[in-house]
């Protein structure tokens, strides 16, 4: 692992990619098995995911407190909106061009 320059959270990043393991280990957290997350990020190799876990195990405190720090907090995130709602929404926008 190593520090990303272009990482503002100074996250540590998997050798040869941008991916912090944050992002590796919150996709993990959300249920996604580790040899399925190369699937939704195909830029990584199985044994990149391996790696950024294990260093995740081996740095729970420093990785979790950079996840609170990226977390988007639901004020800043506004109201949940139905899909059916956008699509109204959209409809509107049309109908008033």
């Amino acid at each position: 692992m190593s520090k990303n320059p272009l990482d503002s959270s100074g996250g540590e990043v998997n050798q040869g990619t941008r991916t912090p393991v944050r992002a590796i280990v919150e996709e993990w957290r959300r249920g996604t098995p580790p040899e399925e997350i190369p699937d939704g990020m195909p830029h990584l190799k199985l044994a990149q995911v391996f790696s950024a876990l294990a260093y995740y195990s081996d740095h729970r405190d420093e990785i979790n407190a950079q996840i609170e720090r990226n977390r988007i907090s639901e004020a800043q995130i506004g109201t949940r909106v139905s899909g059916e709602e956008l699509a109204q929404r959209s409809r509107d926008d049309d109908s008033s061009s």
